[in-house]
């Protein structure tokens, strides 16, 4: 049998709630932002109220305790960037140069609206992903380095016909 619940007034608000079954016997404040904000300032007046306490990140010995973790933790505050999951390294491959197609283009589309995928807001958004970046010439750059990477592993692609500056992908 479950015991039976009991209101309580909060501290912040004045309204009554329902605390929570695991605290029940410690939870003064209820769920609401402004209550929970309010529940952490009053618990960290009561912990720097006590003896010791105030002073507890203050001081030369803390400064250098603080210094010496973090040179024994660089980079630490810095962001880290996404990993990279590039694939191996493809040179330019030819499948047959000699041989065309009037399926297979041989120049890249010079604007970003050029590529098929390009006006499609799920892919404008994967390159964004990738590149960390929202600029339409970063993202034009890294869709072309993308086709030419494809058509590389495809064999579509004769490298004298591709003469464009791209971006390095990350």
């Amino acid at each position: 049998m479950s015991c039976p619940q009991t209101r309580r007034k909060c501290r912040c608000c004045t309204k009554f709630f329902v605390p929570d079954a695991r605290t029940q016997d410690r939870q003064r404040y209820c769920s609401t932002p402004a209550c929970r904000q309010a529940s952490k300032a009053a618990s960290q007046r009561r912990w720097l109220s006590k003896n010791g306490n105030g002073d507890h990140f203050r001081g030369a010995d803390e400064v250098r305790r603080v210094q010496l973790w973090r040179k024994s933790h660089p980079g630490y505050w810095k962001r880290k960037d996404a990993p990279s999951h590039a694939t191996q390294t493809v040179d330019c491959q030819t499948a047959n140069p000699d041989q065309s197609s009037c399926n297979v283009l041989r120049a890249l589309p010079g604007t970003l609206q050029d590529y098929c995928l390009a006006q499609d807001p799920a892919f404008v958004g994967l390159i964004s992903m990738v590149t960390g970046s929202t600029l339409q010439e970063d993202i034009a750059a890294t869709s072309r380095q993308l086709l030419l990477r494809g058509r590389n592993i495809l064999g579509f692609l004769i490298p004298e016909t591709t003469q464009t500056t791209t971006k390095p992908l990350l």
